[in-house]
């Protein structure tokens, strides 16, 4: 199996169905393809998805404000965006590059756009297992020169085609950033066990097989077999696969957990962080938030 964009024709076994297709619900300049109590149950870890673009001039600024049991990835396909999270941890994301933050056991974070490019990426939840959702925070903040493609895909999370991320996520899951030439075509074989799968399209149209379009994410039957995509003009799109994730998705203020008391102890700890900020007077009165 080879990853590259090919010219040839696409192969005559029947194409894996399209289980979903959305396109989610507009907040300003915030698009909200997935959340947990909806696509996000059927796929799980993959939670939550925004898709978010326009002028930095006015684009919101988002204050502090914690999570617990998830990790956010954020993908910057242009632009610039600003980060400061209380591990001490602030710079500036350019155009490629990805942030990879473990709440885990629970972080309060800020950030919004800058400079004078459009911006445009995707911000995804991703659910952990047990072992990791009350763990200390981890986080990585890459540059786009850090990731490598397996044909027409930067492989941002996982293992594809030989190449692996240097991402620190979980080894059961793949993130893809694919961009297609007009009248290319690609074909994408889950890793093993990986039966979640899903894209998001950006910018372009592709046949997969039927036509998605820019605007549009899609959900696919779950399963082990390939999918064949066919550019209809340029296009770029993110794909993820993994492996399902089994436990309950327990909700909160900013947070997902797998059990009611997991969830409870991530709240406390980010009730403890928001004290924190408070007296130092980065906060006004400590409060979770509102649920997103």
């Amino acid at each position: 199996m080879t990853a590259a964009a090919v010219s040839a024709p696409l192969r005559t076994e029947p194409s894996r169905a399209i289980a979903l297709r959305t396109r989610g619900h507009e907040h300003g300049p915030v698009t909200r393809l997935v959340s947990p109590h909806g696509t996000g149950e059927r796929i799980k870890p993959f939670v939550f998805l925004d898709f978010f673009e326009g002028d930095p001039k006015n684009a919101p600024k988002f204050g502090f404000h914690p999570h617990s049991g998830i990790a956010t990835l954020t993908l910057l396909l242009s632009g610039q965006l600003t980060y400061k999270e209380t591990t001490d941890r602030e710079g500036v994301i350019e155009t490629g590059g990805v942030e990879w933050m473990r709440a885990s056991g629970g972080v309060w974070h800020t950030g919004g756009a800058k400079g004078e490019e459009w911006v445009k990426g995707y911000q995804l939840w991703v659910a952990l297992p047990p072992e990791l959702e009350l763990a200390e925070t981890d986080s990585q903040y890459l540059a786009a020169s850090e990731f490598q493609n397996a044909g027409p895909a930067r492989v941002i999370a996982g293992e594809y085609d030989g190449v692996q991320s240097i991402l620190r996520a979980p080894g059961d899951m793949t993130y893809l950033d694919v961009r297609l030439k007009v009248g290319e075509r690609w074909r994408f074989t889950p890793p093993a066990g990986q039966d979640v799968l899903w894209i998001a399209v950006h910018s372009g149209v592709v046949r997969a097989p039927l036509e998605i379009s820019a605007g549009e994410a899609v959900v696919f039957a779950e399963g082990g077999e390939a999918v064949e995509f066919e550019a209809l003009t340029d296009v770029g799109f993110i794909l993820g696969a993994a492996v399902k994730h089994p436990y309950d998705l327990v909700t909160g203020y900013y947070s997902v957990h797998t059990n009611a008391e997991a969830l409870r102890q991530g709240e406390h700890n980010i009730a403890v962080i928001g004290q924190r900020l408070h007296n130092q007077g980065v906060l006004g009165a400590p409060n979770a938030g509102a649920r997103t």
